[in-house]
């Protein structure tokens, strides 16, 4: 007689925006506490080499949520919005029986075509959203909802599982606005980081070896952060370095503030579960759309492929069929491994169009398996108009990293057509964990450079994707046709 199927687990997962996993206290963070978030993790695992595959809220979503990389869903800028109907984990979820939601923030698209499916309910911010009294878009019409965007989405969040019935299980995606600048927060937690704040040790990295690109990224604390993101003007008489620090302060006080309140509604989700005994038959996810610069580097914001932008947190739980352990799967995983994952954990087969991999068996059977021998990024805006960040792809390894800035993609609507010479960056992980000396050019690194050169054009080859018209075919590929 066979073994009864194992019970199809809920889904629960919370995806934050900018949130980087060096604010969590999980993660090790010196700047902040996140106790409920470190609940997760220590009910189950923590992911510590988790990237996304193109560091922008809007295309990091549309990978979770289809499990493919941008060029392959379409989504590869902010202002290139979903084709809603493409197959994703939440579709295929729907169609084996359950029932399924998404709240808060969606910033993908609005209208018919880019409305949020293969969900029973919605309940999605407008853009990017209000952190107080939100706007509120269903499939009814539009509704402010009084109360500051964190607690409301929960609100909503937890007002939706009220409403079922049944036993079939379900899968709701909790999708908070918060850290995203302008890093307003609420009353409750307003000031609670008022003390000094550690710098970072890269905070006066002068790019001395890095490329054009990062000269030109307008993401430094000490020169683009605006009034409205600081909310106060600095003190008369600073000098130029004092008023860096001061604004470094002013942005972490509020950024900070914003993920407590991130905290505090996680830990009222987990509440919810283990109040009606849900909680070990759930699998909780808690992760953001990619990392964030808090002052690494001199720099907010996100876009480039250095670690602090590249790295998502990613915490799980699901005491049924994932042993809590102290000890972090340190494999290379992506955002576009998400859906198949957790299609895995419901078993159910993913969609022939997915292109990541199932870590489900690293999370309960084989936490030591390999994963990838290298992921790839691709970010392709280049962005004349705000950040100036420009465009450019890469492989990561567990040991080194390749970017090569092509410089001229396909870049937003009205940007300025201006294009730069390509340049190539190469940092040494293991010697150089935070990428401050690019060794492109050193001859010692000659050799791995080459092999790191072929595997970018292999890699792309394999996910499909078209290689800039300016990257040379590396000479060992070259010589392999000869």
């Amino acid at each position: 007689m066979s073994a009864p199927a194992p019970k199809r687990p809920n889904v629960v997962l919370i995806l934050t925006d900018d949130h980087a996993s060096h604010a969590i206290g999980a993660y090790g963070s010196v700047v902040n506490v996140t106790p409920r978030i470190d609940e997760i993790a220590a009910a189950g695992v923590r992911l510590d080499n988790c990237f996304c595959t193109n560091a922008l809220c809007t295309p990091s979503r549309a990978s979770i949520l289809t499990g493919t990389y941008s060029h392959i869903n379409g989504v590869t800028t902010l202002e290139t919005p979903i084709d809603a109907s493409q197959p994703t984990f939440v579709s295929q979820l729907q169609q084996a029986g359950y029932r399924t939601a998404i709240v808060g923030k969606w910033h993908m698209g609005e209208g018919p075509g880019h409305d949020p499916e293969g969900f029973d309910y919605w309940a999605v911010l407008r853009d990017q959203g209000e952190y107080f009294d939100p706007q509120i878009l269903t499939e009814t019409g539009v509704q402010v909802v009084p109360g500051y965007a964190t607690d409301v989405i929960t609100d909503l969040s937890l007002n939706w599982l009220e409403s079922l019935d049944g036993d079939e299980p379900w899968c709701l995606l909790i999708h908070h606005k918060a850290p995203h600048r302008p890093w307003e927060p609420d009353e409750k937690h307003k000031g609670m980081y008022a003390q000094p704040i550690p710098v970072p040790a890269t905070f006066d990295d002068d790019y001395a070896t890095r490329s054009s690109a990062a000269h030109r990224a307008a993401m430094r604390i000490a020169d683009h952060l605006t009034l409205t993101d600081l909310k106060q003007m600095p003190p008369e008489g600073l000098t130029y370095e004092q008023a860096a620090l001061w604004k470094y302060q002013r942005y972490m006080e509020d950024y900070l503030a914003c993920v407590a309140s991130v905290d505090d509604n996680v830990g009222r989700v987990i509440d919810w579960l283990r109040e009606r005994d849900l909680f070990d038959d759930t699998m909780m996810m808690y992760t953001s759309d990619q990392g964030f610069f808090l002052g690494d580097h001199g720099w907010f914001d996100k876009r480039f492929m250095y670690d602090e932008s590249l790295r998502m947190p990613l915490v799980i739980s699901y005491p049924a069929r994932i042993p809590a352990t102290e000890k972090p799967i340190e494999q290379i995983v992506t955002n576009v491994d998400f859906a198949q994952t957790i299609l895995d954990a419901a078993g159910l087969p993913a969609h022939p169009r997915m292109q990541g991999l199932s870590i489900w068996p690293h999370l309960t059977t084989t936490p030591d398996a390999p994963t990838r021998e290298a992921m790839y990024y691709r970010y392709f805006e280049n962005d004349d108009i705000n950040h100036h960040a420009l465009a450019h792809y890469g492989i990561r390894t567990d040991t080194h990293k390749l970017i090569y800035f092509y410089n001229d993609g396909l870049g937003l609507p009205g940007s300025s057509p201006h294009t730069y010479p390509p340049e190539w960056e190469m940092y040494d992980l293991a010697t150089d964990p935070e990428e401050m000396h690019n060794v492109y050019h050193d001859p010692s690194y000659a050799s791995i450079r080459e092999e790191l050169k072929a595997m970018l054009w292999q890699l792309q080859a394999e996910l499909e994707d078209t290689p800039h018209h300016s990257q040379p075919v590396p000479e060992r590929l070259t010589a392999q046709t000869r």
